[in-house]
């Protein structure tokens, strides 16, 4: 029994005709080993063009392949390589170059980083293809196109000095669909994907070994439903491309001609390569011998037509020129005819277009027996060696309870996991809601919404953040980010208008809020503004607003700053406003008073109190004098002149009394005694004095007893201090009416307000 090794590489060649499946070692550098090698033909057309259209066919195939090689090393296999063809190849060639913190030695590590940053940067580039934006791309294949040292170009930047290094990359892309039939169909057959590689890579690092490279030769893999085309020139691989014809279309040209089914077809193309003529029956029973030149003129026109395109491809690849030779491996380039036709579309001599086959494999050693040297093993052996080139595979992590496969760069973190089980970045970053724009005085602003709340990420149950790295089998949670609140702002919340403006308004500091208008409007602080809104902040008051705004009387004219200016000048903030003083007549000496009053004797013979009284003089109407034959005068209190000086009207001439009788009292009444009267006006004034009881302020008071009672005697009984004002106004209203006069008459029950306004 063979000796078991743990280093066998176990390899996949999933093709459109037939599985191929590889079991070997490495020996050295350079040397392969083949310890066994099992190929299974589709039964039916499982595979297209090389992608897998029946999964559990070919996955009860790929078993069947793992069972016999398992059978015949008496290993378990777990892990394989496989790779892909390039149905729908997407190349990209980038370049990239990375500083160094200091001149530093390089490294196969720093190799290897910045091989890594030129995949991550080509899959950036091919997802930004307005074609593509909505796919998603796995990475099957890169080669390095030539490494740069401090900006030059070299074979080897490995052990030299550098301040930076550089390389210029080929990488190939496959769509997500391509890829996942293929791991759909290794995994359900019990293994494990070890690596992917592309088939042209793995064909053309075998077939064309680095010592080749320095010419121009192009590679062509003709398999059954795919052609790949790798090209190599000045010692490096500089292009990979594929055409989806290939030995499919020549055998159902002879399906077509002679009627017969697929899998006939591909005999008689089988035979026809080998031997003079073909014997078989077709679908209705006829029985033919062929010979195959009659053969190959049936199939002239379909390898006419794979070539013409293979040719064309080949010098769109190579900058529009043609190559210097064309290797060609695969089972579908070995029809007769095929590589003459190659020659001539390429404009080269026949000898420089060469079926590449046991020449090839002389590296490859075979313990298997049984096996023969030809081109059709040189893909599945290059898939083999590709893992040991290949360091990129696919990793399994579990999103949110759902498996999700990654393209593994040694680098792969949260981020990556999260992006290819489907997170948006919207959901992946916290994004502001919606704002808008506005205008102050005229200045465009912004306001921006409000930032939602980050995504919240656990690895294996540990909170983290998106950048963290993650391996093979690991678990993650992620609760999405969410969008913030869309913009809102209120006029108060504008800076200019939360300044305020500072005044001196008679003798007093007073602080008011700036004026807004909102398109044209004036507006308080809880107005709400939205997208457009103009608004103008001002930054003064007029006489009249401030005025307003503090609950005053207007008033015409006033001094600010020391000038007299009228209402509606503009008051910027500290300015000082006060009142124009009253001019105040100059007093007189009393013997000039009296002389005013003029001759008071009276005639002879004339009683003076049957005498008419003389009405005052009109510069005398504010004197404290009243007239004693309507009511005693009461002086008011000294301090309530600077707020509401009593207005006396002009006493009326009291008319003629006849006769010193006593006059009859009046019924007792609330109504007051007409102005003018001589009421009450009698010997006993006892009897005509009462208290009388008022509300001040909702509280029920009781006035002095006398005959008649005036607003002013509140004062005598009521706590109100009059020496020191306590606002800016004092308010004094009898029965909701406002008190000018202080001798206003107050009645029983009257109700009374009396209190500074602040």
């Amino acid at each position: 029994m063979r000796k078991k090794r743990e280093d066998y590489v176990f390899g996949l060649d999933i093709g459109t005709r037939s599985i191929v499946g590889t079991l070997g070692y490495r020996v050295g550098t350079d040397r392969f080993v083949v310890v066994a090698q099992v190929s299974i033909e589709h039964k039916t057309r499982a595979v297209i063009d090389g992608q897998i259209h029946d999964i559990p066919t070919v996955t009860k195939t790929i078993a069947e392949v793992k069972a016999r090689l398992e059978s015949a090393t008496g290993e378990t296999l777990t892990d394989v390589s496989i790779a892909a063809a390039g149905r729908v190849l997407k190349t990209k060639t980038i370049y990239v170059e990375y500083e160094m913190p200091s001149e530093t030695r390089v490294t196969k590590e720093h190799m290897y980083s910045l091989d890594n940053i030129a995949v991550e940067r080509a899959y950036e580039e091919v997802r930004k293809e307005g074609d593509h934006k909505d796919k998603r791309f796995y990475c099957v294949g890169y080669s390095p196109v030539k490494y740069y040292l401090n900006g030059y170009p070299m074979e080897m930047i490995e052990q030299h000095m550098a301040s930076s290094i550089g390389v210029e990359m080929i990488t190939t892309f496959l769509p997500d669909e391509v890829v996942e039939g293929l791991y759909s169909a290794v995994e359900d057959a019990g293994l494990r994907v070890a690596s992917l590689t592309l088939e042209p890579i793995a064909a053309i690092n075998l077939a064309i070994p680095d010592r080749f490279r320095l010419l121009n030769i192009a590679l062509i893999d003709v398999g059954a439903g795919t052609s790949d085309i790798s090209i190599v020139k000045d010692g490096s691989i500089i292009a990979f491309g594929m055409i989806p014809l290939a030995g499919d279309e020549i055998t159902e040209a002879i399906a077509k001609k002679y009627l017969v089914d697929f899998e006939t077809a591909e005999q008689i193309k089988k035979t026809t390569a080998k031997n003079k003529s073909s014997a078989f029956k077709n679908i209705m029973g006829e029985s033919y011998r062929l010979k195959s030149e009659e053969i190959r003129e049936t199939v002239d026109e379909a390898i006419e037509t794979i070539v013409d395109q293979i040719a064309g491809k080949v010098r769109e690849l190579n900058g529009g020129k043609s190559v210097s030779a064309v290797f060609v491996v695969g089972g579908g380039g070995k029809m007769p005819g095929f590589t003459a036709k190659m020659a001539e579309k390429l404009e080269l001599p026949e000898n420089r277009v060469a079926i590449r086959g046991a020449e090839v494999l002389q590296q490859i050693d075979f313990s298997a027996t049984g096996i023969k040297k030809d081109s059709t093993l040189v893909t599945p052996i290059g898939i083999c060696m590709e893992y040991y080139e290949q360091k990129s595979n696919f990793i399994h992590v579990r999103v949110n309870e759902e498996r999700v496969k990654i393209y593994d760069n040694g680098k792969a973190t949260l981020l990556d996991a999260c992006i290819h089980a489907g997170f948006s970045q919207e959901s992946l970053f916290p994004s502001r809601g919606a704002g808008f724009t506005y205008t102050v005085n005229g200045e465009k602003r912004e306001a921006k919404g409000r930032t939602g709340e980050a995504a919240e990420v656990r690895l294996n149950g540990k909170e983290t953040n998106l950048n963290e790295w993650i391996k093979d089998g690991d678990e993650i949670f992620i609760r999405p980010a969410t969008k913030g609140e869309d913009a809102s702002l209120i006029l108060g919340r504008i800076a200019e208008f939360k300044k305020e403006l500072s005044y001196t308004l008679f003798g007093r500091q007073v602080l008011c809020p700036k004026r807004a208008e909102v398109n044209g409007e004036l507006r308080s602080a809880e107005c709400q503004i939205h997208d457009g809104d103009e608004v103008i902040v001002h930054d003064f008051y007029s006489v009249a607003q401030l005025l307003e705004f503090m609950g005053m009387e207007q008033e015409e004219r006033v001094l600010v700053d020391g000038e007299e200016v009228d209402a509606r000048t503009k008051l910027k903030t500290g300015a000082k406003v006060e009142r124009i003083p009253e001019e105040k007549p100059e007093a007189k000496p009393v013997e000039n008073v009296l002389s005013d009053l003029g001759d008071l004797t009276m005639p002879s013979g004339q009683d003076p109190l049957l005498a008419p009284v003389r009405p005052l003089p009109a510069w005398a109407n504010d004197l404290p004098i009243s007239n004693p034959a309507v009511r005693p005068y009461q002086a008011a209190p000294q301090a309530i002149a600077s707020y509401a000086a009593p207005v006396m009207p002009a006493p009326s001439p009291i008319p003629p009394v006849s006769g010193f009788s006593t006059p009859t009292a009046p019924p007792a009444s609330s109504t007051p005694p007409a102005s003018g009267s001589l009421s009450g006006f009698s010997g006993s004034s006892s009897a005509r004095e009462r208290s009388i009881e008022v509300k001040v302020n909702g509280k029920k008071v009781k006035l002095l007893s006398k005959a008649n009672h005036m607003f002013v005697d509140v004062f005598d009984v009521y706590p109100f201090d009059l020496t020191k004002a306590g606002g800016n106004r004092m308010v004094c209203r009898v029965n909701g009416m406002e008190v000018r006069d202080f001798t206003k008459p107050v009645f029983e029950n009257d109700e009374i307000d009396l209190y500074w306004e602040k």
